[in-house]
C-alpha cells in the first residue's frame, strides 16, 4: 500500500498512483544483478544527502519519516544559525558561551551520529548486498561505511569539542561575580604574570599590565606598570585606610614597598579575608583586590576585572597555538642569572635567542619574557607587552579552531579569571571588533618619562587619560 495513497477496500483494484509508486525499482526491484546494483548505489547517496530519505523509498516509511524530520530540523538550526551569526551576533555568543546550550547542544549532536549510525546500517540492509554485482559490494559497503565516518564521526567530534569548551569555560570563567558596566567607556581588566611556586600566598607579580577594552569599538590600549613602583597610591577602599599616603611608610610590611610586593602584604603579613571578606565569593582573592586597587589608583581608572597567568604554564598556551612571531632586536641569554655580580653571561647562560624574526616556541617565548641580566626591566615589560601582542595575533578563528582541544587544556591550567561567564558574549564580540585595529601600548618607565622610583602619578593618569580618551580636533574656521 502506498504512502501517498488511502486505504482501499479488501479486494478493490489498486489505482494506478499506487500501481506506479509499488512498482518502483527501488521499493520493488526485479531482482536482476543490474537493477539491484544501481539501487545499491543510489540508495547509500540518498541516504548521506538526505538521511531518512532510503527508509521512505525503500524500507520502513516510519523510520524514514523520523530521519527525514530530523534532517530538516537539523537544516533549520543550521540556517538559523547562519542568519543569527550574520545578523544577531550577540545571540550567537549567548548561546555558545552558555553551560546548558552547549550541553543540549552535545546531546544533540551525539543524537544525530546514533541516528546516521542507524540509518547506514538499515540502508546497507536495504541494499541487499547479496543481489548486487560482486565488485559493487565491496565499493558500496566502502562508500557507506566511509560516509558514516564522515557524518556520524564527524557529528561526535563536534560533540566532543563542545564538551571541551563547555568544560573550559567552567574550569576558567566563574559563574558569580561583578557583571558592571564599562566606565567611561572602557572595560579595565588588570593582567598579571605570576610564578606561583612558592606557593600563591607568597606569590610576587612577575608582570603587571592593564588592558583596557573600548566598549564600543573594542580597540585595546595595554598600560604596563613596572612591578618596582615605589608608593603607589590606593583607591578607595581598605588599603587606602592603611595607606593614605600610598604603599609606604611604617605600615608596609616588605621589604622595598614596592608595587609586586602588595600580593604578599595582604596573602602573607596581613589577615586578607578581613580586608576584602567578598573576594573569594566573587572568583578573587585579597591579594589580587589589593593590586587591583593599587593599580586604579596608580592609573585613576576602575578596574573591576583580573586575568592571572601562571607563567610555568605560558608556554603550553604558546605552543598549543603553534607558537608566536617574535622580531629579535637583540642578543638575550636564556637561564637564571649570573652567579656573583659581573660574572659574564656566556658562563651561566644556557641558551641565547639570537636577533631576528622567528617563530618561538613556547619555553623560547618564556624566556624572552623573563630575560633582564644583560638589558633592564624597562626593555623586559617592552618585551613582554611584544609577546601579548603577538599571542593576541594568534588567537584567530582559524587557529583556534584547528589547535581547539590544545589551546582549551592548555588555557584551562593557565587562566585564572573573576571574569563571570555573564560577560563572555560580550568580550567575544568586542574582541572580534578588536582583529581589526592595531594595539595601543603604554609604558610607565623612564622612557616615557616616569620613575618608577618617584613617580608623578598626576603625570600618569594625565598620559592614561589623554592615551584612552584623545582630544577631538577641533575644526579650522578658515577651512
Amino acid at each position: 500500500m502506498s504512502v501517498l495513497s488511502p486505504p482501499r477496500p479488501p479486494g478493490a483494484r489498486p489505482g494506478p498512483q499506487a500501481s506506479i509508486i509499488e512498482s518502483r525499482p527501488l521499493r520493488n526491484p526485479d531482482g536482476s544483478p543490474h537493477v539491484m546494483t544501481r539501487r545499491a548505489w543510489w540508495l547509500v547517496v540518498l541516504n548521506v544527502l538526505v538521511p531518512g530519505s532510503a527508509q521512505v523509498l525503500a524500507g520502513n516509511r516510519r523510520l524514514g519519516r523520523f530521519g527525514l524530520g530530523a534532517t530538516l530540523t537539523l537544516w533549520t538550526l543550521i540556517v538559523l544559525g547562519v542568519i543569527t551569526a550574520l545578523l544577531w551576533r550577540s545571540l550567537l555568543f549567548t548561546l555558545v558561551t552558555n553551560w546548558f546550550a552547549l550541553l543540549v547542544l552535545q546531546i544533540v549532536l551525539v543524537a544525530y551520529a546514533v541516528l546516521w549510525l542507524v540509518l547506514t546500517f538499515d540502508t546497507l540492509r536495504l541494499v541487499t548486498l547479496v543481489r548486487v554485482r560482486p565488485l559493487a559490494r565491496i565499493g558500496v559497503t566502502l562508500l557507506a561505511v566511509v560516509l558514516l565516518v564522515v557524518t556520524g564521526g564527524g557529528a561526535l567530534y563536534a560533540a566532543q569539542l563542545t564538551g571541551v569548551t563547555r568544560d573550559t569555560l567552567g574550569a576558567i570563567f566563574g559563574q558569580s561575580g561583578p557583571s558592571v558596566p564599562p566606565t567611561d567607556g572602557y572595560y579595565n581588566i588588570l593582567l598579571l604574570g605570576a610564578d606561583p611556586d612558592s606557593g600563591r600566598d607568597s606569590m610576587r607579580p612577575d608582570s603587571i599590565s592593564v588592558v583596557s577594552i573600548n566598549a564600543e569599538t573594542g580597540a585595546v590600549t595595554i598600560t604596563g606598570l613596572p612591578r618596582d613602583t615605589l608608593g603607589v597610591p590606593f583607591s578607595e577602599g581598605p588599603m587606602q585606610e592603611l595607606f593614605p599616603d600610598g604603599y609606604r611608610g611604617p605600615n608596609c610590611g616588605t621589604a622595598h614597598c614596592a608595587l609586586n610586593e602588595i600580593f604578599t602584604e595582604v596573602g602573607v603579613l596581613r589577615d586578607g579575608t578581613a580586608l576584602y571578606p567578598d573576594a573569594a565569593s566573587q572568583g578573587s582573592s585579597p591579594g589580587i583586590e589589593a593590586v587591583k586597587d593599587a593599580a586604579s589608583g596608580y592609573l585613576g581608572i576602575e578596574i573591576p576585572y583580573y586575568v592571572l597567568i601562571d607563567m610555568h604554564g605560558f608556554a603550553a598556551l604558546i605552543d598549543a597555538l603553534g607558537g608566536v612571531e617574535i622580531t629579535v632586536t637583540e642578543r638575550l641569554p636564556e637561564g637564571g642569572g649570573p652567579a656573583y655580580a659581573g660574572q659574564p653571561a656566556d658562563e651561566w647562560a644556557t641558551g641565547w635567542i639570537e636577533p631576528g624574526t622567528q617563530v618561538m616556541d613556547g619555553e623560547t617565548a618564556q624566556w624572552y619574557a623573563r630575560s633582564r641580566y644583560t638589558t633592564n626591566d624597562w626593555s623586559r615589560m617592552k618585551r613582554q607587552r611584544e609577546l601579548q601582542e603577538a599571542i593576541l595575533r594568534q588567537f584567530t578563528p582559524t587557529n583556534v579552531l584547528t589547535r581547539f582541544q590544545e589551546v582549551a587544556a592548555a588555557g584551562a591550567h593557565v587562566v585564572e579569571t573573576d571574569i563571570p561567564q555573564s560577560m563572555l558574549p560580550y568580550f567575544a564580540e568586542l574582541a572580534l571588533e578588536a582583529k581589526e585595529q592595531p594595539i595601543t601600548t603604554i609604558e610607565l618607565t623612564p622612557e616615557d618619562g616616569v620613575d618608577p622610583e618617584d613617580p608623578d602619578f598626576a603625570y600618569v593618569r594625565e598620559l592614561v587619560s589623554t592615551a584612552l580618551h584623545p582630544p577631538t580636533p577641533t575644526p579650522d574656521p578658515t577651512g
